[in-house]
């Protein structure tokens, strides 16, 4: 009763519930994201939906090839795309699947079995996997060690990256987007060899 006397007493009201309103305001909007100027980039698969099995067709055990991947929502201003896929549960540590960038700012898409080549036709590179190959590996865990998550990560960026040589990895992607990134969503898919 008296905290009801203090809020709605006519001196003092304006100050306190104007708090509390402000307050709850900043809260929702943080929630919905509208404070924030955050991007809501989205990536998905039609081969797969997020924390579901990959297919064996895109793994060791099919036909190895990358799966169709699709975005929205890239922010203004992007110059170019980067995607890293990898696999953090692999028994020597991080595993490096997949590394393509300088995709084209328009592209919403990348089909399924993109070719295994340093340089495609619209431009974009492809660096070098933990199999110490161009372009996408598919999962392949050891047999017996379970499920693995597999994080395919897309990056928007404000620039395009001017990466010189053929031993393009994970490290150098990360440094040379540092600053350059933004937005990034991330598609994860799993995948056990029994």
């Amino acid at each position: 009763m008296r905290m009801g006397l203090y809020v709605f007493n006519k001196r003092l009201a304006p100050y306190p519930l104007c708090l509390l309103m402000t307050a709850a305001l900043l809260i929702v909007c943080q929630s919905t994201g509208v404070a924030r100027a955050e991007h809501t980039m989205k990536l998905s698969s039609a081969a797969f939906n997020q924390q579901a099995e990959i297919p064996v067709k895109y793994t060791c055990d099919g036909m190895n090839i990358s799966p169709p991947l699709a975005w929205s929502e890239a922010p203004a201003g992007t110059k170019s795309l980067a995607l890293i896929c990898n696999d953090p549960d692999a028994p020597a540590g991080d595993w490096v699947h997949w590394i393509i960038y300088n995709i084209p700012a328009e592209a919403n898409h990348l089909p399924e079995t993109i070719p295994a080549t340093e340089s495609l036709a619209d431009g974009a590179k492809q660096g070098r996997n933990d199999f110490r190959r161009f372009g996408y590996g598919g999962p392949c865990p050891p047999r017996g060690y379970g499920s693995h998550r597999y994080f395919f990560k897309l990056y928007a960026l404000d620039s395009m990256l001017n990466l010189k040589g053929n031993r393009v990895d994970k490290k150098t992607i990360l440094h040379a987007i540092k600053g350059h990134i933004l937005a990034e969503t991330k598609l994860m898919g799993t995948y056990e060899r029994k």
